[in-house]
């Protein structure tokens, strides 16, 4: 199955990092996304493409930088790049390296890239095919100046492209025109990066096959669908823990998340000895003690994100599962940052 027709992707936990070298939290980001709050902390947690872009949306409005995306790379090189960028660096020359970056993208990852070679030109256009609304400017920027990293650092040379385009409409940004170092034209057809076709051929001279032959392997491992990962029963309470905040989630949704029927579902289920409704309850128990957890959220939040219609519902839930309420439970497990007046 070709991975483009499923709809969901992993954040790096790098840009995760990197966003807290920039002040801000993920937490924050989660909610002003109308995510878990917790959801930074686990690997395994897929996003769709609409919550993808609620995260940069959020990330958007918390920072109100419209040049952010250059404090991104900036952190990036303190808190550290994702695998893939760290193996593409090691690839034969600046073409190989994107190609290997665009293989690990089909592998796990909601967006691809388009290669278009005319003339001298090398375009790489960034494309979303489950988008119902633009992408977010700063997702963009960031995916254009990681390429630009990769050149640069790859080649050790300090390339520069012959354009960019977006889509978007907006005034003149120097900080990005100064980083690029070429022409930005905004209001165009499309979001894309223009490369001479020359500077593709530049040799890394940290070419190594050695590591690639090691590394490889395992990256594409790593970039698996869950369905490799974990029993089904954790998968279904991975995005079980993601849908709460909407609602009830059905059997059916659950399903078409993991594309399997519904029947197919309700069988492994049981085949591990358990069922929808007992996941249901542990992912709302597991969720509700994590989200306990951090002092900062209000329980009337936390009943909310876990698809309670009040808080007099999650409390009578809650005392069920452990015997005590969420506040005598954060009472006994949680302890208060110490605040200096």
């Amino acid at each position: 199955m070709n991975s483009l027709a499923i709809d969901k992707g992993r954040f790096p936990p790098t840009l995760w990092r990197a966003f807290e070298k920039t002040g801000l939290e993920p937490p924050a980001i989660l909610r002003t996304a109308g995510l878990p709050v917790t959801a930074h902390l686990d690997t395994r947690v897929t996003f769709t493409t609409e919550q993808m872009f609620a995260i940069w949306k959020a990330v958007e409005s918390l920072a109100d930088d419209p040049s952010l995306a250059l404090s991104l790379i900036a952190s990036a090189n303190q808190t550290g790049y994702q695998p893939a960028f760290i193996a593409a660096l090691y690839a034969s020359d600046f073409r190989d390296a994107i190609h290997r970056i665009e293989r690990f993208k089909r592998m796990g990852a909601c967006e691809h890239f388009r290669m278009v070679e005319q003339d001298n030109e090398y375009t790489i256009i960034k494309e979303w095919p489950h988008a119902r609304e633009p992408e977010p400017a700063t997702s963009i920027d960031l995916s254009f100046a990681f390429l630009m990293e990769l050149g640069r650092q790859g080649t050790r040379q300090h390339l520069t492209p012959i354009r960019i385009e977006y889509d978007r409409v907006a005034d003149r940004n120097e900080a990005l025109e100064r980083y690029f170092g070429c022409p930005i034209i905004f209001a165009a057809s499309r979001n894309a990066i223009t490369f001479k076709r020359s500077d593709l051929a530049i040799p890394f001279p940290g070419y190594s096959p050695e590591f690639l032959a090691l590394i490889t392997p395992n990256l594409a491992s790593a970039f698996a669908e869950i369905e490799a990962e974990s029993s089904t029963c954790e998968r279904v309470k991975v995005i079980l823990k993601r849908a709460l905040a909407s609602g009830r989630p059905e059997v059916s949704v659950i399903a078409r998340e993991l594309g399997m029927s519904e029947r197919t579902l309700q069988r492994r289920i049981t085949d591990e000895a358990t069922t929808f409704r007992t996941l249901l309850t542990e992912a709302r128990r597991e969720l509700g003690q994590q989200m306990l957890s951090d002092p900062d959220i209000d329980v009337s939040e936390v009943a909310y994100m876990l698809g309670y219609q009040d808080t007099t519902s999650f409390y009578r839930a809650f005392k069920d599962w452990e015997g005590i309420s969420p506040g005598e439970w954060r009472a006994l497990n949680v302890i208060e940052p110490t605040r200096h007046h």
